[in-house]
């Protein structure tokens, strides 16, 4: 269970929010409103006030770094620090399976710079998913993806839900939550409210 208790940033919250073993929670919202914030809070990458816990496990017990093994985050825009595909996986956690899941099974042998964005976007969820995280956030996982290659990522990312861990999904796609089976939350002017969908 990952459990957020009034979060607070000087742009967002406070925010409170549960997600429980196997439980997804999207969250909508216009552009700027505190959404991809949120989201970093959790993963402890801005400064910020509030508990957030991991089963019994408090964000606050541990070194940061530890902290984000455990609670992965998929930002928007992935990151890159070299040049081949293959250097920024940690093989020890065979991605290949996830690869192929993805239609993206000799991608580690590619170069970073031929990568398009749906291509990054894809490879960014595997290198977190393979490592094994006790829950995820994803901060617009499908944005740049096509109907047949968003099909394929929910598909992985259900199965991780399945397999009891926590995820927290940042869309713009109003019909995401319910292909996820998630419960839907809405963010507006640095708030978290529920919302019912329509």
């Amino acid at each position: 269970m990952l459990c957020v208790e009034t979060l607070a940033t000087e742009l967002i919250g406070p925010v409170s929010l549960t997600v429980g073993v196997g439980d997804c929670a999207v969250i909508t919202g216009p552009s700027g409103s505190g959404k991809s914030l949120l989201m970093r809070a959790i993963a402890d990458l801005d400064p910020n006030t509030g508990q957030v816990r991991l089963g019994q496990q408090k964000r606050d017990q541990m070194p940061a770094w530890q902290w984000r093994q455990r609670v992965a985050m998929v930002p928007a825009e992935t990151g890159w620090w070299t040049d081949r595909v293959r250097d920024h996986f940690d093989l020890a956690h065979d991605p290949l399976p996830m690869l192929e899941a993805l239609d993206l099974a000799p991608a580690l042998d590619w170069e970073v710079s031929r990568l398009s964005t749906g291509e990054r976007q894809r490879l960014g969820l595997v290198r977190a998913l393979c490592r094994n995280p006790q829950a995820v956030l994803l901060d617009e996982p499908t944005a740049a993806l096509d109907p047949a290659a968003t099909e394929r990522a929910e598909a992985l990312i259900r199965d991780v839900i399945a397999r009891g861990v926590p995820a927290v999904i940042v869309t713009h796609d109003p019909a995401q939550s319910a292909r996820l089976n998630a419960h839907r939350y809405r963010m507006d002017k640095g708030r978290l409210t529920p919302d019912p969908g329509k």
